[in-house]
């Protein structure tokens, strides 16, 4: 199914694209998450890397790179300084939420194209996105915030339960949890105010909305002067309540939700809300029993391999788009073609240290397209909230349609299970 149908060059502009933060992703393997979003820029333009730490499998695609010595704003001024003197920067882009707000920061100040750092500090943080999103009008949940364990249980009996809580700055689902009943909120606070992501800092000050009942789905599209499009939806599967951690995705390249006037109207409506006018954004959507409600909208594109699924359901390169959009250039038109794929993680049931997980051949799994494992023998896994997302890989594979492929997976999940051997942390 994978093809790619961009051109492998790009007349103009002339220069590279700095790329900031492409291997951060604290303790774990960047590579089978961000390769493919990598490659796909590296084909459009010269990369230039910044990062906090060395590159290593970047270093095929980039013709040089810059050490950031830290994540504040001045740090990320002095990097991107250094890297416009060794090469001609014509544009700049950063997938990661750690750095996301400083690099918008810096890219703004340079004059490059990009959605400011107003946009993307509005885009992370929840509860500035909540005001400026009922604000336009558009369904939400009710909302408040919190800065302790009593302050919570006043909130919540005023919202009613159920209600969740969210860091208001964090990311990956780090510390978003169900609180059903007034006992649960003094555990549930101290949850969300333990929960950390790489680069991120926050306060004990949090977000609790009214729980919103429905399936979610996830968005990957652009926004160029102020017109929105999407290139691919993916259908979530969660893990156990009372966490929200994403257990896999289904993505099918003629999704009829791809061409919802309602769903498009509500996109558009809400970035121009937050004032994202351009760049890709990763949106996640609820459909509830008062219509489809933006639960958020990042201002970078998907991570879990959604560039992945992307590209070998419908030969979307967001990588090449991303690339063109930081230049400055239209993106491409939407790629429509019938097919599905899916995505599973491979989660340990329990705190576990990783003993032997033999990789999948496809060749001996129908069905099974690719196969990654994450981790080494020896690494400890946790179940939340110790660790969100503790993975020991990952299974991606094609059907006919959304069924047929979650029942595919399911079957090599089982399957491939049973080759993971670890033993339980004490």
């Amino acid at each position: 199914m994978e093809n790619v149908d961009q051109p492998t060059g790009d007349p103009s502009p002339s220069g590279a694209l700095l790329v900031i933060g492409m291997g951060s992703l604290g303790d774990r393997d960047s590579s089978p998450y961000r390769e493919t979003l990598l490659a796909g820029m590296a084909r459009r333009y010269p990369l230039w890397l910044i990062d906090t730490e060395e590159p290593t499998w970047q270093l095929p695609y980039a013709m040089g790179s810059t050490l950031l010595t830290g994540r504040g704003t001045e740090h990320m001024h002095r990097a991107v300084r250094e890297a416009t003197a060794q090469c001609n920067v014509i544009g700049a882009f950063c997938p990661d939420e750690g750095l996301l707000l400083p690099a918008a920061i810096a890219i703004e100040a340079m004059g490059l194209p990009g959605a400011g750092g107003e946009a993307v500090a509005a885009c992370r943080d929840k509860k500035l996105s909540r005001e400026r999103l009922t604000a336009a009008g558009l369904p939400q949940p009710r909302h408040s915030t919190a800065s302790s364990a009593e302050e919570l249980a006043e909130v919540a009996a005023d919202l009613g339960y159920p209600v969740v809580l969210k860091p208001r700055a964090l990311g990956g689902s780090a510390g978003v949890i169900k609180v059903s009943k007034p006992d649960e909120v003094a555990n549930a606070y101290a949850v969300a105010t333990a929960a950390s992501y790489p680069g991120i800092e926050h306060s004990a000050n949090i977000v609790v909305e009214q729980y919103l009942d429905g399936p979610e789905i996830s968005i990957d599209g652009s926004v160029f002067e102020g017109n929105y499009q999407a290139y691919t939806i993916a259908h979530k599967e969660l893990g156990e309540p009372p966490y929200f951690v994403e257990t896999g995705h289904v993505v099918t390249g003629d999704d009829p939700l791809l061409e919802d006037p309602e769903l498009h109207n509500i996109l558009e409506r809400a970035h121009k809300a937050l004032g994202f006018d351009h760049g890709l954004t990763h949106s996640e959507v609820r459909f509830t029993r008062i219509g489809p409600v933006v639960i958020e909208i990042n201002g970078r594109p998907g991570g879990d391999n959604i560039p992945r699924l992307a590209l070998l359901s419908t030969g979307t390169d967001l990588g090449w788009i991303a690339a063109g959009m930081a230049a400055g250039l239209a993106p491409e038109t939407p790629v429509r073609r019938p097919g599905t794929v899916g995505l599973r993680f491979l989660r340990p049931e329990r705190d576990s240290r990783l003993v032997e997980f033999p990789v999948p051949d496809p060749a001996d799994h129908p069905g099974l397209v690719e196969a990654k494992v994450v981790v080494k023998p020896g690494d400890s896994l946790r179940t939340p909230p110790a660790q969100y997302t503790a993975r020991y890989g990952f299974l991606i594979a094609e059907a006919a349609d959304p069924k047929s492929c979650r029942a595919l997976l399911d079957r090599l999940e089982a399957e491939v299970a049973d080759t993971i051997q670890s033993e339980p942390l004490s």
